[in-house]
């Protein structure tokens, strides 16, 4: 859910009685008149700066895990990625641990009372001294949040490390303490104080003034605790926040930390309720749109309450600020509340002209803003803002998805939730940056695999105009790693889900629910068809307008697993897996092609491909010979090279259950009843480093770590983006050891026929034939010079490039994604570097060491150059380039505007300075 709450004062003391407001003090029990008409009636304030931190807990310290955990007999987590999950370990809890205290937590979330749980007796960890307020805590590490203590490494490169390849090679591992005073004023007493952290890697527990509050397991989930009855209005109020993140407990990079922003809000004992809006819309035309609303309310306060609701809609304008005039005002509606009681406010109305939420480039996600205020005694007491759109959605079963009517074809990415060099740590424009680029590639739908995102990302897919499918699990009872969301599921698993949809329900960027990625209870029949009924339910209750799913890689039509769910969302299984005469020799799971096949078991269910391709690269590297498929796994003798860690940027090669782009769309245009697809991945992503588990990450990405786009990118903008001339050539053509050898050209283009040139003597036309997405010349001879090609559509010029065999690296050319950033301490600039000949031309194989440097009101927060297998530290100031490219991430310094000078320099070479402008 999107709340933008508003700092808005009262000013009614000129027209009001000495006599009333000594009435309204007596009968709200509220704040002294003063405090309300000098104070917002709802704050929502970031306390995301001035940390303590510190790894590890006091000496002494016993008793302060969440719970009793397995032993971990097995750490290999080089498996393949669709290895068949196990039974869960179980274990027995203890009263020596915190688990007791911590599940009241989930109350909130639970439906039944009955199964609400007790607090019991006791203040545990009381007496540690890292919770208590006159601790010294001056000598730990001053740091800000969103903050990913495992980020900046170092790499383990031991073959046995403690933190493999799958989970990135980087020191996740371990307790860490967060320490931070906050300022609460005389004025705020009576009011309700509230802590939400929207993310902390994991089992989250705090302490408030020596007092246990309460905490989180699940590290993806965002959270909310009620600090009022351990506050001290007007002294000093010191938050202790332990983070225990175990080995062995992902399957891919989890950060570390506080990795997502923290939150203190503060509002008058009668309020809207946490997360506590609810938006629908139905009955939609040019015309008119009805608007459904439903608002929690709750009075904490100790007596009964007559409140007034009001909310105004207002759209909004391309800035995303309300406009000024309303565009409807929902009837009002006046409530009795009891004291400690809660209820649902429903009303509705209906919207003249309604201006519609969709994806671009066809329509506009245009947004609106419900503005809730509650009134007591003719005074504003709270006032909550939730951001919607008016779309439809129809999942038909052979047209796919209409929004508004219209059929939309889901060309959709799976992204993981770190940001590359900056790890776990959510920043705004980093997430932009990632969609802008994915924008430009075509791709107008996002998976979040597998884990609820930050909430700002789903604000800007709102912005943006992306379809999402909003996913919550990868694993239930069985495990895939010894210490993942198993050892937790059954106490957590619907505070869980229930949090998260009401989060996220109001996001009209948000098109379906998965509550499962690939969980081993595909492989149990009925027992777990039956979680899936109950995760299911849990999901429709919540939300009873998106549909349900959860993504399968086994599961056949057959089977109960898939009758559960509103849309069959495939992994894989709609290509095929492991099913080509190339994967012949391999291992797992063996299925073919199975679109057809769910089509006639469940006729009125749209199919989706919610995980394509899983296609392999390394951005720049080329080997041969290459396949002459169109689809081949790679291997250290076909496609990949297991002394540099390359894996062939032909992009033919997959991993063991993956398919190249080629195969994949063949089989969605064999059956175009699918709606789509989802392919893993946009970009590269920490941990799970197939093929090379010595490497740090992932090598399917259609955009590498550092944000460099892969040859691949072409073939999928080729696809996604019909309508835009483009043509792309691949390999480079500086091959000095190759003369007289065959080097095959590939050609993607949107246009349908393509005339290569070499040295400008013609090498023929080839012209694409059905279900063939590039061109290919797979006998050419290596000759230094120029290549280029020209692309024809229906017989007209479309599109041409050239390539040239360049000269030696001389000097750094130097760029910005952006010249002009905020001086916030959290604008980014993305800078890149080209290695470059005498004239200024990229050569494709450089890599020589960069130095970078800086001036000014910013800061080198990373480098990358996108190389899987690099294990230099992330914050390093000096890297090699990769294939002719680097990158360096500054950022900005709080209230310090200026000019900020970065250089790039390398022994024997021209360097390279660009001016960013703070401000």
């Amino acid at each position: 859910m999107y709340c933008s709450l508003v700092n808005k004062k009262i000013s009614l003391i000129s027209f009001m009685s000495a006599k009333f407001l000594l009435y309204l003090f007596i009968s709200t029990g509220f704040l002294l008149p003063a405090a309300i008409f000098s104070q917002p009636v709802r704050e929502k304030i970031s306390i995301n700066r001035h940390w303590f931190f510190y790894k590890g807990d006091p000496a002494g310290a016993k008793n302060l895990m969440y719970d009793i955990r397995p032993v971990v007999t097995d750490r290999n987590d080089n498996v393949i990625a669709d290895t068949k999950p196990t039974e869960g370990v179980k274990t027995e809890t203890a009263d020596t641990v915190l688990k007791k205290w911590i599940l009241p937590s989930a109350n909130e979330f639970i439906s039944d009372p009955a199964k609400h749980y007790l607090r019991p007796a006791g203040n545990p960890g009381a007496d540690v001294s890292y919770v208590q307020n006159k601790f010294d805590d001056s000598k730990w590490e001053k740091v800000n949040l969103p903050h990913d203590w495992a980020i900046n490494g170092p790499f383990y490169k031991e073959e046995n490390a403690i933190v493999g390849g799958g989970m990135g090679r980087l020191p996740i591992q371990g307790v860490g303490w967060y320490r931070r005073k906050i300022d609460i004023p005389v004025s705020d007493k009576g009011k309700s104080i509230y802590l939400e952290i929207d993310g902390a890697m994991s089992y989250a527990i705090v302490w408030c003034n020596g007092n246990l509050v309460g905490g989180w397991p699940y590290g993806y989930n965002s959270f909310r605790l009620d600090l009022t009855p351990y506050i001290k209005p007007g002294q000093d109020n010191q938050l202790a926040i332990r983070i225990d993140n175990p080995t062995n407990s992902a399957r891919w990079y989890p950060g570390a930390g506080i990795y997502r922003n923290v939150w203190l809000t503060k509002v008058n004992p009668v309020q809207v309720s946490h997360w506590g809006t609810f938006i629908t819309t139905k009955n939609i035309s040019a015309a008119s749109a009805t608007v459904d609303l439903a608002v929690q309310i709750e009075n904490k306060s100790t007596t009964d309450k007559s409140i007034k609701v009001v909310t105004e809609v207002y759209a909004l304008d391309k800035t995303f600020k309300r406009k000024t005039n309303k565009a409807a005002v929902f009837p009002t509606t006046t409530i009795l509340l009891k004291a400690g009681q809660q209820l649902k406010v429903e009303n509705r109305v209906n919207i003249t002209n309604p201006v519609l939420w969709g994806p671009p480039p066809a329509q506009k996600p245009n947004l609106y803003a419900a503005v809730t205020r509650l009134y007591l005694n003719g005074i504003v007491v709270d006032e909550f803002e939730t951001r919607f759109g008016i779309r439809s959605l129809v999942f038909d079963p052979v047209k796919g998805l209409l929004v508004n009517g219209q059929p939309v074809r889901i060309q959709g990415v799976n992204q993981h939730h770190d940001l590359g060099a900056l790890g776990a740590a959510f920043n705004v424009r980093a997430a932009e940056r990632q969609l802008e680029m994915l924008k430009e590639l075509g791709c107008n739908a996002i998976r979040l695999a597998h884990n609820p995102p930050a909430p700002e990302l789903l604000d800007l897919t709102d912005k943006m105009g992306f379809l999402v499918i909003d996913e919550i699990f990868d694993s239930w009872e069985r495990k895939k790693t010894p210490l993942d969301f198993h050892l937790i599921f059954n106490d957590w698993h619907e505070a869980d889900t229930r949090s998260f949809i009401r989060r996220d329900r109001n996001h009209p960027s948000v098109i379906a629910w998965s509550y499962g990625n690939e969980v081993g209870e595909q492989y149990t029949a009925d027992t777990g068809a039956i979680i899936s009924k109950k995760l299911y339910n849990i999901v429709k209750e919540e939300d009873p307008t998106r549909p349900a799913t959860a993504s399968m890689n086994y599961a056949k039509p057959t089977m109960p697993f898939p009758a559960v769910m509103d849309i069959i969302s495939l992994n894989y299984q709609g290509e095929g897996i492991r099913d080509a005469p190339e994967y012949a020799h391999l291992k797992g799971i063996r299925t073919s092609p199975l679109y057809p096949a769910f089509q006639q078991k469940f006729p009125g269910k749209l199919i989706v491909s919610s995980e394509t391709a899983s296609a392999l690269s390394t951005r720049g590297s080329y080997l041969f010979p290459v396949s002459k498929g169109n689809s081949s796994p790679v291997s250290d003798s076909t496609g990949g090279d297991p002394v540099n860690k390359y894996v062939s940027a032909y992009e033919l090669y997959t991993a063991q259950f993956g398919a190249s782009p080629d195969k994949v769309f063949a089989s969605q245009d064999k059956h175009p009843f699918v709606a789509g697809e989802f392919v893993w991945s946009g970009w590269d992503y920490l941990g799970e480093p197939t093929p090379y588990y010595s490497a740090r990450s992932s090598y399917c990405g259609i955009i590498d770590l550092a944000g460099f786009k892969k040859d691949r990118f072409y073939l999928y903008q080729s696809r996604w983006r019909s309508d835009l001339p483009m043509l792309h050539i691949l390999p480079h053509w500086n091959w000095p050891d190759r003369i007289g050898q065959i080097t095959p050209v590939h050609i993607f283009t949107s246009g349908d026929e393509v005339e290569l040139f070499l040295n400008g003597r013609s090498l023929g036309k080839k012209k694409k034939a059905a279900f063939e997405y590039r061109l290919r010349w797979d006998d050419i001879k290596y000759e230094p010079g120029q290549l280029k090609a020209v692309a024809y559509k229906n017989g007209n010029k479309w599109a041409e490039e050239i390539l040239q065999t360049t000269g030696v690296p001389l000097q750094l050319k130097i760029s910005a994604d952006r010249s002009i950033i905020k001086a916030d301490g959290t604008d980014l600039s993305f800078i890149t570097i080209k290695v470059t000949d005498q004239n200024g031309a990229t050569v494709p194989d450089a890599g020589n060491k960069i130095i970078f440097s800086i001036e000014g009101p910013g800061e080198i927060v990373a480098t990358d150059n996108g190389d899987p297998a690099n294990l230099v530290s992330l914050a390093s100031k000096e890297r090699e380039a990769y294939f002719g490219l680097l990158l360096a991430i500054v950022r900005s310094e709080t209230g310090k505007p200026g000019v900020i000078k970065v250089r790039a320099s390398s022994p024997g070479m021209k360097s390279a300075v660009i001016e960013l402008i703070s401000k």
